[in-house]
């Protein structure tokens, strides 16, 4: 018996061995396995990371664009709104000069806007109840041979005038002149505002 367990024992040896071995080749083949892996999702995790930076890099590129956009925008309409304040007040100044100034300014206009010196002048209701004939004497005055007359209707206008000669008419309203001029001095009363 004691040879049997011998053997047994040897072969007992040699399986254990070969166990081990086996073990030993599996975890080293498990521990190359895991290592690839590891440095696979290591590279895949830095990938992911770096796509990531890329795009949030990108969405604040875009954003902060946006915003510049938004504030341009912003500061136009700002600059539009100081602009139109700007001729508003122009247009008060006008419609509260000194009488005298007044008569003056609306004579002047309807001088300049005369062609034939045979225009009826249109006001509106204020203006042609408190400054009407001064206006026409002094216009009739400066063309020398100027018949223009006072016009029976009026017309719902802050300032300002208009001539009419039959159909034809000629608008010399304050609001269509500061209108007109705003067309062709925006960009020198932007510098003025704004420089």
């Amino acid at each position: 018996m004691d040879g049997i367990e011998k053997i047994t024992g040897r072969i007992a040896q040699d399986a254990g061995r070969e166990i081990d071995g086996i073990l030993a080749e599996a975890r080293r083949q498990a521990d190359e396995i895991t290592a690839r892996y590891e440095a696979q999702a290591q590279r895949e995790s830095e990938e992911i990371v770096a796509r990531g930076r890329r795009n949030a890099d990108e969405r604040v590129e875009r954003l902060a664009s946006v915003a510049q956009l938004d504030a341009r925008k912003l500061e136009l309409a700002a600059k539009q709104e100081m602009l139109a304040k700007a001729y508003d007040l122009a247009l008060e100044k006008l419609l509260n000069l000194p009488d005298k100034e007044y008569v003056d300014l609306l004579a002047g206009l309807a001088v300049k806007a005369s062609s034939t010196g045979r225009e009826a002048v249109i006001f509106s209701q204020k203006d042609r109840a408190r400054y009407g004939k001064a206006v026409v004497t002094q216009a009739n005055e400066k063309l020398g041979d100027g018949h223009l007359t006072m016009s029976e209707q009026t017309r719902p206008i802050k300032g300002g005038l208009i001539l009419s000669d039959g159909d034809v008419e000629v608008n010399c309203t304050f609001e269509t002149l500061v209108r007109l001029q705003r067309g062709e001095m925006d960009r020198e009363v932007a510098k003025v505002l704004f420089d």
